[in-house]
C-alpha cells in the first residue's frame, strides 16, 4: 500500500530539488566557463548545502532542508538513483563494442592493472589505519581488521563509469581512443565492484560468503549479458521497427528507450549487482539497432544534463561532512588515504596502458580519467557504515575520495589532452567521423539497394561501394520480375523470379561491407506493389536508397516502380543510370567526374558522393556551375586549376567552397563557368569534351501530371548523356530548392 507523503515533507522534497537543481547547474556553468567539466561544480554544490558548509553557516536551516526523514530521504535517493541511471544510458549510447573490440587487449591490460594495483594500496591502507577508523558494531566478525581493510581496498580500487562518462562526454573526449577504453575499463571496474561488494557484505554480516549465491550472481550476470544482445536485442529491434512504420514520433522511440532502461535495471538489481549497470548495458543495445531514432539520444541528454544529472551529483555531495575531520590524526590518515587513490590507480592504469603498447601520452590520460570515483564508493562507504565495519570518520573519509580525485580526475585530464591530437590512425578516424557526421546523406546508416540482379543494379552497387563508408552496412531486395524490369542495355538481362535473382556479382562488388538479402514481389506483384513495399522498407532506419535504372521505358522516363518509390520515399533516393554501349555488366573504374554545382540541399549532397568517389578512386572531379546563354551562342568552356577569376559573386562562393571541400577529400579539381543555350545542353557537351566517364547532380523532385518530376535540365542529362549518370533526389521537406 502506498503511504502518502506528509504536507510539509512534500514541501521540503520541493525545495531540496529546487535548491539542488539550481545551485548545480549554477556552479556547473560557472566551471564550464573557467573551462572544466560542469560535474565538479555540480558535486561541490552538494558539498556546500551538505553539513560541511551550509550545515555550519545556517544549522536551523540545514536542519528544515535536510530533516533526516525517511520518506524524505527516500524520495530524494530514488530521483538521484534515476539520474545516474539515466546518465549510464547516455554512455552506452555512445559506447563503441566495434572499437573496444579493436582495442580489447589495451582494454584487459588497463582494466585488470587499475583495479589490481589500488586494490592491492587500499589493503596496505586499510591495515595501517588507527582504531579510531574501525567499526565494531556488528554481529560476527565484521569487525576485523581483515574485513575493514577489504572495504578500505574496494572503496579506493573500483572507478564510477557514470563520473568518468561525464567527464569524456563534456570534454569531448568519448570518441578518443583512450576514451573508449576507459569506458570499457569503467565499466568493468563497475561490475567487479558490485559483485566484490556482494561478497565482502557477506563476509562482513556473517563472518564468511556463500559460494553457491556467488556462483548464480556470476552465472546470471553472464547469461543476463547473452541475452540482452541477442533477445533483448531482437525485442527492441522490433519495437522500434513497429514504431517506425506505425509513423510514430520521437515519443515512441523514446518510450522503447525507458522501458528498456527499467527492464534491464530489474534484472541486475535482482542478480545482485546494480540497476545502473543495467542501464548502461540498455544504452549499448539500444544504439546497436539500426531502427534506433537518432533523435533519442539527443533527448536523453538534455534531459539527464538538466536535471538528473545535476541531482545525481549534488546528492552525493550532500553526504560529506568535513567536520568529522576535526583532528590532525583523522586529517593526515585522510592525506594518506588520498593519495593512495589517486596514486595507486594512475600508477596500475598507466602500466596496464603502457603494456597494451599505447603511448605514455594515453597512458597519462587513462591514469587520469580512471581516477574519477563516484556513486560505487559511497554505496561501498554506506553498507560498510550499516554493518558496523566504518565507524562515521570512516565514511566521511572514504566519501571523500570519489569528491576529491573526480576534481583531480577533470582538471588534470584536460591538462593531459591539451594539444594531443592522438596517433596519425585516430586522427584519420575522427576527421573522418567529423566529416561523416556533418554530412547530408553520405554517413555510416545502412543503405537500401533493390536490385534485379541485372547491369544497372551492378553500377547502381559499385556508386554506393565506392561513395559509402565500409561501416554502412547494406540491405539488397531482390525484385520480383513482374514489377517493370531493369533495362539490360547491352550488358546481359535481367535473371528470373524473385526466388532466382543471383546477387553474387553485387555481394562482390559491395566487398567488406556487411550484406543483407531478401526478396520482395512475385509474378502478381504490380510496380506500386513493390514501390510501396520497398517505400516502407525505406522508412525501418536505412539512411537512402540507391536505385539503378536506365532510360528506355515506354510511358516515363523512369521505370514505373522507381517513379512510384520516388513519390512515396521519405529519405533520399539516388538514381543510377549505368552508361551505355558497355561491352560487359560492371563499369570500369571512374576516371574522371563531372560535378555541376548549385546551392541545393540535392546538389551538396551529390558533391558528398563524387567527394568520396574521388576520395576512393583518385577520380578527377570538373566542378562547374553552367549558366543559360542566348541560343546559337557557342560553349564558352573556361576550365582552370582555380588561377582565373570567376565572374558572379555567389557563384564564385558556390564554386570555392565545392573546390575546399572536395580539396579536403584530396580531390584534383578543375573549376570552370559554362555558358549554353540550355544548362542541360552544357552538362553534356561538358561531360563529352571532358571525356567525363561519371556525371554525378542533384535534383530537386516535383510531381507533374501524377508522376515524378525531376526538372527539365536533369530528365535530359539521364535521356541524352552516354556516360554513367548519379541523380540525388531529396524528400521534399529536405530539399534547399530547385535543382538546376
Amino acid at each position: 500500500m502506498l503511504i502518502p507523503i506528509e504536507e510539509h515533507a512534500l514541501l521540503i522534497f520541493w525545495v531540496q530539488l529546487l535548491v539542488l537543481v539550481a545551485v548545480a547547474r549554477f556552479l556547473g556553468a560557472l566551471m564550464r566557463r573557467i573551462g572544466l567539466p560542469s560535474v565538479i561544480g555540480e558535486l561541490g554544490a552538494g558539498l556546500l548545502l551538505g553539513p560541511s558548509v551550509f550545515g555550519k553557516l545556517w544549522p536551523h536551516g540545514f536542519e528544515e532542508f535536510l530533516p533526516g526523514d525517511e520518506a524524505g530521504s527516500a524520495a530524494l535517493l530514488a530521483i538521484a538513483w534515476v539520474g545516474v541511471a539515466m546518465l549510464l544510458v547516455v554512455t552506452g549510447f555512445e559506447t563503441d563494442l566495434a572499437l573496444i573490440t579493436k582495442l580489447g587487449r589495451a582494454a584487459i591490460l588497463v582494466t585488470a592493472f587499475s583495479l589490481i594495483v589500488p586494490f592491492l594500496g587500499g589493503l596496505g591502507v586499510g591495515y595501517l589505519l588507527p582504531e579510531a577508523f574501525v567499526g565494531l558494531g556488528l554481529e560476527g566478525d565484521g569487525g576485523n581488521r581483515t574485513t575493514f581493510a577489504l572495504f578500505v581496498a574496494l572503496a579506493l580500487s573500483v572507478s564510477s563509469l557514470a563520473v568518468i562518462a561525464k567527464i569524456l562526454s563534456e570534454l569531448g573526449l568519448m570518441r578518443r581512443d583512450f576514451g573508449q577504453i576507459t569506458v570499457a575499463a569503467g565499466m568493468a571496474n563497475d561490475v567487479v565492484g558490485w559483485v566484490l561488494l556482494a561478497i565482502f557484505a557477506g563476509l562482513a554480516s556473517s563472518g564468511g560468503f556463500d559460494i553457491v549465491a556467488l556462483a548464480k550472481t556470476l552465472g546470471g550476470l553472464a547469461l543476463f549479458t547473452v541475452l540482452a544482445f541477442t533477445l533483448g536485442q531482437r525485442i527492441i529491434d522490433n519495437s522500434l521497427r513497429n514504431l517506425l512504420r506505425s509513423g510514430s514520433d520521437v515519443t515512441g522511440a523514446l518510450t522503447v528507450a525507458i522501458l528498456a532502461m527499467l527492464m534491464f535495471g530489474v534484472v541486475t538489481q535482482y542478480l545482485g549487482v546494480e540497476a545502473v549497470l543495467g542501464a548502461f548495458v540498455a544504452g549499448v543495445v539500444l544504439n546497436r539497432s539500426r531502427f534506433q531514432n537518432p533523435e533519442v539520444l539527443h533527448h536523453l541528454e538534455s534531459l539527464t544534463t538538466v536535471f538528473f544529472a545535476p541531482v545525481f551529483f549534488a546528492t552525493a555531495g550532500l553526504r560529506v561532512d568535513l567536520g568529522l575531520l576535526n583532528n590532525s590524526e583523522a586529517l593526515l590518515w585522510a592525506g594518506v588515504v588520498l593519495a593512495v587513490a589517486l596514486i595507486a590507480k594512475f600508477v596500475g592504469a598507466y602500466t596496464g596502458a603502457v603494456a597494451a603498447g599505447q603511448s605514455k601520452r594515453a597512458g597519462t590520460a587513462l591514469g587520469a580519467g580512471l581516477n574519477a570515483r563516484g556513486a560505487l564508493e559511497i554505496v561501498i562507504a554506506t553498507v560498510a557504515l550499516g554493518l558496523g565495519v566504518f565507524n562515521d570518520t570512516a565514511y566521511t573519509v572514504i566519501v571523500l575520495v570519489p569528491m576529491v580525485t573526480t576534481v583531480v580526475a577533470s582538471v588534470s585530464l584536460r591538462f593531459v589532452v591539451r594539444d594531443w591530437l592522438g596517433s596519425e590512425d585516430e586522427q584519420v578516424r575522427l576527421g573522418r567521423e567529423e566529416a561523416l557526421a556533418r554530412n547530408l546523406i553520405v554517413k555510416a546508416d545502412r543503405i537500401l539497394l533493390p536490385s534485379m540482379g541485372g547491369p544497372a543494379s551492378i553500377a547502381a552497387a559499385q556508386v554506393l561501394q565506392f561513395s559509402w563508408p565500409l561501416e554502412a552496412p547494406v540491405s539488397v531486395i531482390s525484385v520480383g520480375p513482374s514489377a517493370s524490369n531493369e533495362s539490360t542495355g547491352s550488358g546481359g538481362t535481367a535473371t528470373g523470379v524473385a526466388g532466382d535473382v543471383d546477387i553474387t556479382v553485387l555481394r562482390n562488388v559491395l566487398y567488406e561491407r556487411q550484406i543483407e538479402h531478401r526478396r520482395i514481389g512475385g509474378n502478381k506483384s504490380t510496380d506500386r506493389d513493390v514501390a510501396a513495399e520497398i517505400a516502407a522498407e525505406a522508412k525501418l532506419g536505412y539512411g537512402a536508397v540507391v536505385v539503378g535504372v536506365a532510360v528506355d521505358h515506354k510511358g516515363g522516363l523512369l521505370s514505373p516502380m522507381v517513379d512510384e518509390l520516388l513519390q512515396s520515399s521519405t529519405v533520399p533516393v539516388i538514381i543510377v543510370r549505368r552508361a551505355r554501349n558497355l561491352d560487359r555488366p560492371l563499369p570500369g573504374a571512374f576516371t574522371r567526374a563531372l560535378v555541376p554545382v548549385t546551392g541545393t540541399a540535392s546538389s551538396k549532397a551529390a558533391q558528398e558522393i563524387a567527394f568520396s568517389i574521388s576520395e576512393d578512386l583518385g577520380t578527377e572531379l570538373l566542378l562547374s556551375h553552367v549558366v543559360p546563354a542566348q541560343p546559337g551562342l557557342p560553349l564558352k568552356n573556361l576550365f582552370s586549376r582555380g588561377e582565373e577569376p570567376l565572374d558572379d559573386d555567389v557563384t564564385n562562393r558556390l564554386i570555392d567552397q565545392a573546390r575546399t571541400a572536395a580539396e579536403g577529400h584530396g580531390a584534383t579539381v578543375q573549376t570552370s563557368i559554362v555558358s549554353s543555350a540550355t544548362i542541360a545542353d552544357g552538362i553534356v557537351r561538358t561531360a563529352s569534351r571532358q571525356e567525363a566517364d561519371l556525371v554525378v547532380l542533384g535534383a530537386t523532385l516535383r510531381s507533374v501530371d501524377g508522376r515524378p518530376f525531376l526538372g527539365q535540365t536533369v530528365e535530359s542529362v539521364l535521356e541524352r548523356c552516354d556516360t554513367t549518370v548519379v541523380v540525388v533526389t531529396m524528400p521534399r521537406d529536405r530539399s534547399g530548392g530547385d535543382a538546376h
